[in-house]
């Protein structure tokens, strides 16, 4: 069980770390406003992965649930930040598609 929770934490962690840089980047692109909703659910998307990475380091009994909100969110980052052409936004894409994979695969255990 133990394997499973550090492949999750590890998962969750890249995906708060591409979504930070993709909001970082975002913020400094020319044209905002067709970047408004990625920037809202990469800052989002990051915070909860960060919440999700820290309390499975911790052994929380909510591990089931807190996974499958991280996997939701993860969801829908990678569904906005897909939308763009930007490479901050590919690479955010693509860490919450594996964390969402993850995720589940935690739950499923």
């Amino acid at each position: 069980m133990k394997h499973s929770y550090q492949q999750c934490v590890d998962a969750c962690l890249e995906s708060m770390n591409a979504c930070n840089v993709c909001y970082v980047a975002s913020l400094k692109e020319y044209d905002l406003a067709m970047l408004r909703e990625c920037i809202r659910v990469s800052r989002e998307c990051a915070e909860i992965c960060g919440f999700a990475a820290q309390m499975l380091e911790r052994g929380t009994e909510f591990a089931e649930q807190i996974c499958e909100l991280c996997a939701k969110a993860c969801e829908v980052c990678a569904a906005e930040c897909g939308k763009h052409a930007h490479a901050h936004c590919k690479q955010c894409a693509e860490a919450c598609r594996r964390c969402v994979q993850a995720c589940r695969q935690m739950v499923a255990v």
